[in-house]
């Protein structure tokens, strides 16, 4: 740890690059050898062409997209190195067929095509190191009854359920699932001085063995991710990521209860980042896929054809690689022509991407409810989108072929119009979701059941 205003110079960076240790591990690496004619074939092999599938014509009236973005901030209570995290989760709704209206003008009104986004916005405050709130023994206790209280109260639509149900109807499944199958493994109990399994249930309960309160948010584990001595970012990380899959749920459902299924059909979800439930509450990855399902399958024998719902991988490892395969050996970049997908298998993934041998599962096999692809937009920018799968054929990751990926030729159509010049390995309604998420100004806004009113209103086909 350095003082501040003090850099390093290159001479430990050299010392570095000297060192026999250094020199002596980089010996015993393992190296991927690229054979050329057998990624040629995979490639072939995996290679989708725009004009290789059925033409689609569907472009989405709407497209609703979800992100996050959380800060921590210190607190003034006489405890050193207090703090608390902010966490803010936005919707943004874009209205795309009025979008394309306005793109056949030369001028637009910017006080017009403002409003062909709408935005809601979910705060949430959670205590960190030495955030002791009123009634409660310890950080940790202070944090689960802050978390709770959350869910509870955060309701998107009026008269409908709030975050917790969403949240405990998924806690359901996984409960029913585990007494289904006998499952009796169980983390330790998150009342401190108590060395028993802990004990599950939904809403607010005793302890059996202290009489102090649970909650059923103790199943996602996210206490075990606060730091009592220092900061708590990936705490309040999880805790947002948390948040944006929980909406993506809450928004079907209530969209299910308040019999608007058939508005799904205009309507594409985007996510940004995987979609996938990491840390402590990866558990809630299998209730989400069983909840996405049934919804999926509800609303597809109305409308006759999958959800679409996407998640966007800005960065990372298979971005990198997505790059890196579109370069020549001798540096020319565009091998990958446009409109053209790259679908991803289990077994190229654990080869060239994520090292993995001898592993019995599938890559993302616990975690993912979605599965990842590579596209290169008629544009030429690439993005990594993850699209969800509803059925063990769609998530079996040993083959990869078109019929695998859950409405592939809209997916293309979506991103061919929605990818940002800004940003070009992202889409503009994330870039518009992410702005209202660092600077929320729709703070506890429902506008979903006006959005759901007016397509259902609006529209000019049935099912």
């Amino acid at each position: 740890m350095g003082f501040e205003n003090e850099f390093a110079s290159y001479e430990p960076l050299r010392r570095i690059l000297d060192s026999p240790k250094v020199k002596a591990l980089h010996d015993r690496l393992r190296v991927r050898k690229r054979e050329a004619q057998e990624d040629d074939k995979e490639f072939e092999r995996n290679i989708i062409r725009k004009t290789d599938i059925p033409e689609s014509g569907f472009l989405p009236d709407y497209v609703i997209s979800i992100d996050g973005s959380y800060q921590s901030a210190k607190a003034e209570n006489g405890y050193p190195g207090a703090e608390f995290g902010y966490v803010t989760v936005a919707a943004v709704l874009i209205k795309l067929d009025l979008v394309r209206q306005f793109a056949k003008h030369d001028f637009i009104d910017p006080k017009k095509f403002r409003e062909t986004e709408k935005a809601s916005t979910i705060e949430s405050v959670i205590p960190g190191c030495n955030i002791i709130i009123e009634g409660e023994r310890s950080a940790k206790a202070s944090m689960r009854k802050a978390l709770f209280e959350e869910l509870q109260n955060n309701v998107i639509f009026s008269e409908g359920e709030s975050l917790l149900d969403t949240y405990e109807a998924l806690l359901k499944i996984k409960l029913d699932k585990d007494k289904k199958e006998g499952t009796t493994r169980k983390p330790r109990s998150p009342i401190e001085g108590i060395d028993k399994e802990m004990t599950y249930s939904l809403g607010e309960y005793k302890c059996p063995h202290s009489g102090q309160p649970l909650y059923s948010v103790d199943a996602m584990r996210l206490h075990e991710l606060l730091n009592t001595g220092g900061t708590s970012g990936e705490l309040y990380g999880q805790v947002m990521s948390m948040f944006e899959k929980l909406w993506l749920v809450h928004i079907l459902r209530a969209f299910e209860k308040k019999g608007w299924l058939p508005i799904l059909q205009r309507v594409a979800f985007i996510m940004d980042g995987p979609l996938a439930c990491f840390s402590t509450w990866s558990w809630l990855n299998k209730p989400i896929i069983s909840e996405l399902s049934r919804i999926n399958d509800l609303q597809k024998k109305i409308c006759g054809k999958d959800l679409l719902i996407i998640g966007i991988e800005k960065s990372g490892t298979f971005y990198n690689h997505f790059d890196e395969i579109d370069t020549t050996v001798d540096g020319t970049s565009d091998k990958f022509p446009n409109q053209t997908a790259f679908l991803l298998s289990d077994g190229y993934i654990k080869r060239n991407i994520i090292f993995s041998e001898g592993s019995k599962h599938q890559y993302g096999e616990d975690i993912y409810f979605g599965r990842k692809l590579f596209y290169k937009t008629k544009t030429g920018y690439k993005v990594v989108p993850v699209i969800a799968t509803f059925d063990k054929y769609q998530q079996e990751l040993t083959t990869a072929i078109p019929d695998q990926f859950p409405r592939l030729a809209d997916l293309m159509n979506l991103l061919d119009e929605l990818v940002s010049s800004r940003y070009p390995n992202s889409v503009s309604p994330l870039v518009s979701a992410h702005a209202e998420a660092a600077i929320p100004l729709n703070l506890g806004k429902r506008i979903f059941e006006d959005i759901a009113r007016e397509i259902r209103d609006n529209s000019k086909q049935e099912c």
